[in-house]
């Protein structure tokens, strides 16, 4: 099974939408691919924020689902300037 990671800065002031959007791409997630996910914040640094997605059996269909969700919820509009979605996947 694989787990992913998903790390990024949100913009200031975008906290709140950003919070929504997380929650609306994590329901979407759970109901194509049913990996249900978590989001944490560091501490200290309120605006990285980490997607958590464990135990992922579908590989390939939950890659979809993500890659097409992140893209039909606009979710890159609330990052912080410079920054992106890094995904790292671990496996075991």
């Amino acid at each position: 099974m694989t787990s992913y990671f998903i790390y990024y800065r949100v913009a200031a002031g975008c906290e709140q939408p950003a919070r929504e959007q997380v929650h609306r791409l994590q329901e979407r997630l759970a109901a194509t691919s049913s990996v249900r996910g978590r989001l944490m914040t560091k501490r200290g640094e309120p605006d990285l924020w980490l997607e958590i997605y464990e135990e992922v059996v579908d590989v390939a269909g939950f890659e979809r689902a993500l890659d097409a969700t992140v893209r039909e919820l606009r979710f890159s509009d609330l990052l912080a300037p410079e920054s992106r979605r890094h995904l790292e996947c671990f496996e075991g």
